[in-house]
């Protein structure tokens, strides 16, 4: 066999680095996007950001009063001449200069209010820790130094909630032999961080905790604080589990002396220590808005997650100019690359929302029960797009619409055959469910079964194990747990 070389044409899909970063876009949150945004600014000179993405936060200044002025805006320059030098956004119109308001330059004059001795509103300090609020009381007590270190020992031994999961044993063995510890010192200073406000706090576990409280509640018959101690310290678990019988058989009671006693224990906190807690709010940051017209319901993009950029005049001019660097080349056709693929992420987003809100309109008309079945492969059929892109639009972006926020893969869900021959989304018989266990009777509440027969009355075949699948999601009780007396 003689060798020879030859020459063939073909054709095959390559992932060039422009379609890897539209993919990466397009699968990234609105907070991903901005983190990705500014390293890729701080790295690349020629693309520079139109808007502030902190221009709504809170400014203070040196003194830490609250900064009321705006912030100052540059004007744009003016594009060269070039090609390379033209102005590229990834939304929005070309910005116009923003003039600086002569109240806030300087020699202006200064603004003048009641709100503090400049006019500039402070911020709120923040409250209280549980810690910080136990140690002022223990302060304020007569106590001899001893006892009051003791007492700020067990207060740091506190978890979040208020209780000591820690035995006083292991706390007595962390300490230094020479200082002599005694085990009923601790339990007295142990006694004392019981004694503090809130009620319940120091409590070594629930039944304790309410014990605490039911003992200090005022206002409650003696009676029924009597039988209320012996249902948290001896039959907590029957009254967790609503075995309501049992504990009428083992206190020898009535209906009416049981519901007074449960009274009595809903009043009390089983985490006296959460209202000292501070934990950190999340907010998410719609992408698309649904809004009611006369035309029916519209989409549009949340303008204010949408960054502006351009290509940096100044840098293209002189690289035009200079005709060489390659460096800057490569740098000002991937800040281009960067701006078309932003359009492209935005537009995709709002064509994906646009036919959701067309096969969901009964929901946004009516709310969750009229949820429709639907599919990736319907909105992707329709769109000319693959599944796996409309995977990555639905994924982790949110729709602000009359009825709250939403992720848009809460508007694709699996169906459930009617008797019609028809088909029921899984949402919609959520939602029923929901419904249904909502309007119950607390004394004789819904069982599963009772729950898919009901749903069968209304045309939807539903297994009992499907309905304790989806009751299970929603964190409604079982049967058992949702009746009371």
């Amino acid at each position: 066999m003689k060798q020879s070389l030859q020459l063939r044409t073909s054709q095959h899909l390559a992932l060039t680095p422009q379609l890897q970063q539209s993919i990466r876009l397009l699968q990234l949150s609105t907070l991903e996007l901005h983190q990705e945004l500014e390293q890729i600014l701080s790295d690349n000179p020629l693309l520079e950001r139109l808007d502030d993405p902190l221009d709504h936060s809170v400014r203070l200044l040196a003194d830490g009063a609250i900064n009321n002025a705006p912030a100052q805006q540059e004007a744009p320059a003016a594009p060269g001449e070039g090609g390379e030098a033209e102005a590229f956004e990834a939304g929005g119109e070309e910005p116009s200069a923003v003039e600086a308001d002569s109240d806030w330059g300087e020699g202006g004059p200064a603004r003048t209010s009641d709100e503090g001795e400049d006019g500039r509103p402070q911020l709120e300090a923040g409250g209280p820790t549980l810690r910080e609020h136990l140690s002022e009381q223990v302060h304020l007590t007569a106590l001899s130094e001893r006892d009051r270190a003791l007492a700020e020992l067990v207060i740091d031994a506190l978890d979040d909630n208020g209780y000591l999961e820690e035995p006083l044993e292991d706390i007595a063995a962390r300490l230094p032999e020479e200082l002599e510890v005694d085990p009923d010192e601790l339990r007295c200073a142990l006694a004392l961080v019981q004694s503090l406000d809130p009620a319940g706090v120091g409590a070594r576990n629930a039944s304790e905790c309410l014990a605490l409280q039911i003992r200090r509640l005022p206002r409650v018959p003696l009676v029924a604080r009597r039988l209320a101690l012996t249902i948290v310290e001896h039959h907590l678990a029957w009254f967790a589990q609503r075995e309501f019988n049992k504990l009428k058989k083992a206190l020898d009671c009535d209906d009416e002396d049981l519901r007074e006693a449960q009274a009595v224990i809903r009043r009390c906190n089983p985490h006296p220590g959460a209202a000292f807690a501070s934990p950190a709010s999340d907010y998410v940051v719609p992408d698309v808005i649904v809004r009611r017209s006369k035309n029916g319901w519209t989409v549009s993009l949340n303008q204010e997650v949408m960054p502006r950029l351009r290509v940096n005049s100044l840098y293209a001019s002189m690289l035009k100019q200079s005709k060489g660097e390659a460096g800057m080349a490569s740098q000002l056709q991937e800040a281009k690359w960067l701006i078309k693929n932003m359009r492209q992420r935005f537009d995709t987003i709002l064509r994906v929302s646009q036919a959701i809100v067309e096969r969901q309109r009964n929901f946004f008309s009516h709310g969750a029960v009229a949820m429709r079945p639907l599919v990736l492969r319907e909105i992707a059929d329709t769109l000319g797009l693959h599944e796996s892109t409309i995977s990555r639009v639905t994924t982790q972006k949110f729709m602000l619409t009359p009825h709250g926020m939403f992720e848009l893969k809460y508007f694709f869900g699996s169906h459930v055959a009617t008797e019609a021959g028809g088909e029921a989304s899984s949402t919609a018989i959520r939602a029923l469910i929901a419904q249904l266990t909502g309007a119950e009777d607390p004394k004789n509440p819904l069982s599963d079964s009772k729950i898919a027969e009901m749903l069968g009355e209304q045309g939807m075949v539903v297994a009992r194990r499907t309905v304790a699948k989806y009751r299970e999601a929603l964190k409604i009780p079982p049967v058992s747990l949702r009746k009371s007396l």
